[in-house]
């Protein structure tokens, strides 16, 4: 079983994850704090950018395919390669909704709520 280095880049943090696991179940049997809720690829609370590297995460459905390339559902991810993951971060398109803005930069009608 091949093992690859997960560091998270804003704490330094340094954990090991074959390519079987998942980024967060090894963050949670390794005591580091992961944000995460729903655990199945939805929620985006466990988003990470991929500052260098490559995961496999078919299951991640809250993103996009082009998404894919860039962040990491941490819930999802599996590594193919040695990692640097910058927790906290979300693709543009879920800071828009955050906002209460639609991806064209307009605001919703939940934002006037």
């Amino acid at each position: 079983m091949t093992e690859y280095t997960v560091e998270f880049v804003e704490t330094g943090e340094e954990i090991a994850v074959s390519e079987k696991e998942t980024v967060l179940s090894r963050c949670i049997e390794e005591g580091i704090a992961q944000e995460y809720s729903c655990r199945v690829g939805m929620c985006l609370a466990c988003s990470a950018e991929i500052v260098a590297g490559e995961v496999t995460q078919p299951a991640a459905r809250g993103l996009t395919d082009a998404e894919r390339e860039e962040y990491a559902l941490t819930c999802m991810a599996r590594p193919l390669s040695d990692l640097k993951l910058d927790r906290g971060k979300y693709p543009p398109s879920i800071d828009a909704d955050a906002a209460g803005e639609s991806e064209d930069g307009t605001a919703s009608a939940a934002a006037d709520d």
